[in-house]
């Protein structure tokens, strides 16, 4: 049975011990993130990654990726208690380890341990010179019993110490959404401690609780903790597959709409109104990973795991609707000059890892079409990419010239503001809206909102 716990009222400033240090391991999206908060706060924080480049970068205030409020959170940091470095041996003077390390998918779905492993074997050694008993918080995705079989094992044999009496060790797994990691950091819906009860899960709840004082927090196993990360992923590539799914319904019924169909069912406190905005599919670095992830998971202990498959058939079968509807509007798309506005799988990043819009612009290029595409913050993700494959362009407007067919991708605001005279140099204009931010809009062209059922 898992325990949860409330903490009471606390003032806002946190008189944290002035001799606690803390490690972050894996300076990506959730390490900086975490370090940076952390460090604003006046906690005393260093934070490893082996890149040297990454890290001198970080050291000038410089965020080696786009996050809303990152960098400036960044840099209140440095002003503060952030030391960035290569040198895993500063984890010898910590009393909380954090690892925050990748851990990628492979080409069947599993994932690739090789990097975390490598950090608990770094870990383990300079444990042996550790004085301080710290707790070391596992952040990284991991499938369940990844704790308890591979990282527990590896750091008593390294340090020559054992869990729960030399060290702690916790499953710390974390929920932050892109564009508002910040914002997740500070404020995190909930905190998930899995682990034995000892004393180092009591010092880390203590923390916990004074960091997020209105936060519930949950006490549970290693394996519990671990699963939780790919039940809340799973379930939120459910949703969207479920909305999607009715989007391409109602998109074959007149008049139908998907928007006030999410809205409404929203509303119901059952079902929540977040992750039901319909569109091309879900992407980025988490829920596609983790849905393969767990359904090989499942596939390996022997649960046939058919309803997360349809789940990840769904979504895939979004970017295959789209083209087939690009060639019923234009015919044979090689030789034509089509262009994808967004490319980074949602707004106010530069990630396009996973993508959707990359995916399309993978299979468009293959049947040889020609893609110029334009995006506020991903153009260079996307130009690592496909090099020369295709063509990339700043403003809205130029990417629209000579274009015979545009697919709005990505829900950025600049794309929300086209009108009939940013649409004037395409040769053909047909629009493809899969986020209909254009629908309230009377746009001179033959134009295709993806979820609303078209009354011609």
């Amino acid at each position: 049975m898992h325990k949860t716990s409330h903490s009471g009222r606390h003032n806002c400033l946190i008189n944290y011990d002035v001799k606690m240090r803390i490690a972050i391991i894996g300076l990506g999206f959730v390490g900086l993130s975490l370090a940076s908060v952390l460090a604003a706060r006046g906690i005393k924080i260093v934070g490893i990654d082996m890149d040297k480049n990454k890290c001198k970068k970080i050291s000038q205030g410089i965020a080696p990726f786009f996050e809303k409020d990152l960098e400036k959170t960044l840099k209140n940091g440095l002003k503060k208690q952030l030391e960035i470095s290569n040198d895993i041996s500063l984890v010898n003077d910590c009393d909380f380890i954090f690892v925050t390390v990748g851990t990628p998918q492979k080409s069947d779905g599993s994932i690739e341990l090789s990097m975390i492993k490598k950090v608990i074997n770094d870990i383990g050694e300079n444990l042996k010179k550790n004085q301080k008993n710290p707790i070391i918080f596992i952040k990284s995705t991991v499938i369940p019993g990844t704790m308890q079989n591979t990282i527990l094992p590896i750091l008593e044999n390294r340090s020559g110490k054992k869990a729960g009496r030399d060290f702690g060790l916790i499953s710390n797994p974390e929920f932050l959404q892109e564009s508002s990691a910040i914002k997740d950091t500070k404020l995190p819906h909930v905190v998930v401690l899995g682990g034995y009860e000892t004393k180092y899960m009591k010092k880390a709840k203590n923390f916990f609780s004074k960091l997020h004082p209105k936060v519930q927090i949950i006490i549970t196993n290693h394996q519990t903790a671990e699963m939780i990360k790919y039940a809340n992923n799973s379930f939120l590539a459910t949703k969207i597959s479920f909305i999607n799914q009715l989007s391409n319904i109602c998109q074959k019924v007149p008049g139908a709409n998907i928007d006030d169909i999410a809205k409404t069912i929203g509303l119901d406190p059952r079902i929540g109104k977040l992750f039901l905005n319909a569109g091309p599919g879900y992407g980025g670095s988490c829920l596609p990973k983790d849905m393969k992830a767990l359904i090989n998971f499942a596939e390996k202990i022997g649960v046939r795991p058919t309803f997360l498959n349809e789940v990840e058939k769904t979504n895939q079968n979004q970017c295959i609707n789209i083209i087939s509807l690009i060639e019923r509007k234009i015919g044979n798309v090689n030789k034509k000059r089509i262009t994808v506005l967004g490319t980074s799988f949602k707004p106010e990043t530069d990630d396009v890892r996973d993508s959707i819009s990359i995916k399309l612009i993978k299979k468009l290029v293959e049947k040889g079409a020609r893609i110029t595409i334009h995006d506020p913050k991903a153009i260079e993700n996307t130009r690592k990419i496909f090099l020369k494959k295709i063509e990339y362009k700043k403003s809205i407007i130029d990417s629209l010239a000579k274009s015979q067919c545009a697919i709005i991708m990505t829900q950025w605001k600049e794309y929300s503001k086209i009108t009939n005279s940013t649409i004037r140099k395409m040769n053909r204009k047909i629009i493809i809206d899969s986020r209909r931010v254009l629908v309230e809009k009377d746009i001179d062209a033959d134009y295709q909102a993806i979820g609303i059922g078209n009354n011609k």
